[in-house]
């Protein structure tokens, strides 16, 4: 029978920090009541098996020798999760696949599995049985010859398995529910989810293979498990919507091989989640008849220009107290705008209720959408109708000045392209836009009063 050290240690369930006794206080997140003992028992290194027997001789190099190989990305079916990925899967990468449940992390994953053509893929699952996976399978309607279910918890057993198979691809959903034989803990436990994580990274970069793991998130929206979690992996991607609505938007927040800024759109169907090519049109409402305390933003999720439409109401306080309230837009920055049309402007809203909303359900925070925001609450302010044909991409200063946003020409082209007849930017964007025909006339405005001026005369 086999020795076994076993040995008792305390985890911060917040972010991960180890502590010899249990304490009140995290010293690492200064979080109370967020230290709980679990019991390691690591059995003795002769007694666990290697899971795959591959030896790397590392020998120190000089950087100038190092010679970059172009390794080919794995073109994944799509586009939305080809961008966001910065251009396609990366072999040997490790990708953190996190959002809220039900949100559509599993059936994207093996929706994915289903139409990656050519590659070998296997889909651990700890929590559903081959039956559901099945189900939702035909549900999705695409078939894969190469791709494989299996469902297991246990790492030493799924690595059994892989050797075997061989994958080209390796997704765990997910990676809470998945348990190793060198730590004597419940699975979802920050020592399991850390260990695990480990075991996967290392398979992941010795044989070059890309791992795809799902991970559940906590109420307050972080990913669960120790924070050590997402600087293991290489791209972390959230997966974000509103249940009530049918978009779901894919986001990188961390990404060693790409941009994170590149933003991803999904509708949500009973036949799966299906690509939005172009989501300008789906984040414009088509009204029969022009009403107040609307206006259209033009600004960018990465190198994608989209239009948006901004959302106003504002009414007298009825309760004395004024209220602020904005989904989908920080609010701290609405109360600065506000603060800026109260002091700099002349406009008095101090005793209204001012409530703001982003159409579609999608959150912004890009500064050029200021002016949009703005021009929104004077047009509920005076019950006057914003031109259905005009559209705003500036930033607005604390002075009420105009200030000038990147790549205003990629959003100028959108504009025209969706049919509007003038947009309104900063005149310091003058020098920086290229010298082009458009169709849509530009026109540059210095400060707030001007372009209230122009709107409402």
């Amino acid at each position: 029978m086999a020795k076994t050290k076993v040995k008792t240690t305390f985890f911060c369930n917040n972010c991960g920090a180890q502590f010899p006794k249990w304490v009140g206080k995290c010293s690492s997140c200064n979080q109370w009541n967020t230290i709980a003992e679990e019991i390691i028992a690591r059995p003795d290194k002769n007694d666990i098996k290697a899971t795959f027997n591959i030896v790397r001789n590392s020998k120190p190099q000089l950087l100038e020798d190092i010679k970059i190989a172009d390794i080919p990305r794995i073109k994944l079916p799509g586009t939305e999760l080809n961008r966001v990925l910065g251009g396609g899967l990366v072999p040997g990468s490790l990708v953190l696949f996190g959002g809220d449940p039900g949100i559509g992390k599993s059936t994207l994953m093996l929706q994915m599995s289903l139409r990656l053509k050519g590659h070998k893929t296997l889909y651990v699952s700890g929590e559903e049985s081959e039956q559901q996976i099945k189900m939702r399978a035909e549900r999705i309607g695409n078939k894969n010859p190469d791709c494989y279910i299996l469902t297991e918890t246990s790492t030493q057993n799924i690595f059994h398995h892989i050797k075997e198979l061989n994958p080209d691809v390796l997704i765990i959903d997910s990676i809470q529910t998945l348990t190793t034989a060198t730590i004597d803990s419940s699975p979802g436990s920050i020592s399991q989810v850390r260990e695990c994580t480990a075991e996967l990274m290392k398979y992941a970069k010795e044989t070059n293979t890309p791992v795809f793991l799902i991970g559940h998130i906590t109420k307050d929206g972080n990913i669960a498990g120790p924070k050590i979690l997402e600087h293991m992996v290489d791209v972390v991607l959230q997966f974000e919507g509103d249940r009530n609505h049918i978009y779901r938007l894919l986001r990188a927040a961390k990404n060693r091989f790409g941009s994170t800024n590149e933003l991803g759109i999904y509708e949500m169907h009973g036949e799966g989640l299906k690509e939005v090519s172009n989501p300008s049109d789906i984040l414009i409402s088509n009204k029969d008849e022009t009403l107040s305390g609307s206006a259209i933003a033009a600004t960018m999720e990465g190198n994608r220009p989209l239009l948006i439409e901004i959302q106003s109401l504002v009414s007298t306080a009825a309760y004395g107290t004024p209220q602020r309230s904005s989904t989908g837009f920080d609010l701290r920055r609405l109360n600065m705008l506000l603060a800026v049309l109260e002091k700099r402007c002349g406009f008095r809203l101090a005793q209204k209720d001012v409530f703001l909303n982003i159409a579609g359900g999608i959150k912004v925070d890009d500064p050029a959408i200021d002016l949009a925001v703005i021009s929104a609450i004077l047009s509920s302010s005076e019950d006057i109708a914003v031109p259905p044909t005009a559209c705003f991409a500036s930033e607005v200063g604390l002075s009420g000045e105009l200030r000038p946003v990147s790549r205003i020409d990629q959003r100028v082209m959108e504009a025209e392209k969706l049919g509007f007849d003038k947009i309104f930017v900063s005149k310091h964007n003058k020098k920086g836009m290229a010298k082009l025909d458009h169709k849509i006339e530009v026109i540059f405005v210095g400060k707030v009063e001007e372009v209230f001026q122009n709107l409402f005369g």
